[in-house]
């Protein structure tokens, strides 16, 4: 994007019925930072870059369906996050708060739902 100048900062912003909770969940589960929060609105922000992840109330929220189901609220995105151990980091997601998804459609990855109910996947990158 040519208006980008170098510093200025990038992120997503994901809908939650607690945004402050979800934001502290992937805090915990990335060490990143909560950077701002108040009432419906909390920011995490990657240590030393300038991307963020802003967690945003939403009324009415109605957490995806994994795999998705016709007729359901689809995953419109997921956050991937690379890990040299799988079963450790899912252990440690789930004594976060996270679960494991029923569906796991490849041997390198785990899909779990966040205390939303947000899939993510850890992935294993061998290579």
């Amino acid at each position: 994007m040519r208006s980008r100048m170098p510093g200025m900062w990038w992120g997503t912003a994901i809908e939650a019925p607690d945004p402050g909770a979800l934001a502290r969940f992937y805090s915990d589960l990335l060490d990143w930072p909560v950077v701002h929060e108040e009432p419906g609105t909390a920011v995490l922000a990657a240590p030393g870059g300038s991307s963020f992840v802003v967690f945003q109330r939403a009324d009415g929220y109605r957490a995806p369906v994994w795999p998705p189901v016709e007729g359901e609220q689809r995953p419109m995105m997921h956050l991937d996050v690379q890990v040299g151990d799988l079963d450790a980091a899912a252990a440690d997601a789930v004594a976060l708060g996270a679960t494991v998804a029923g569906a796991q459609p490849q041997e390198n990855v785990r899909v779990l739902l966040d205390p939303a109910g947000h899939p993510f996947c850890l992935v294993r990158d061998d290579g």
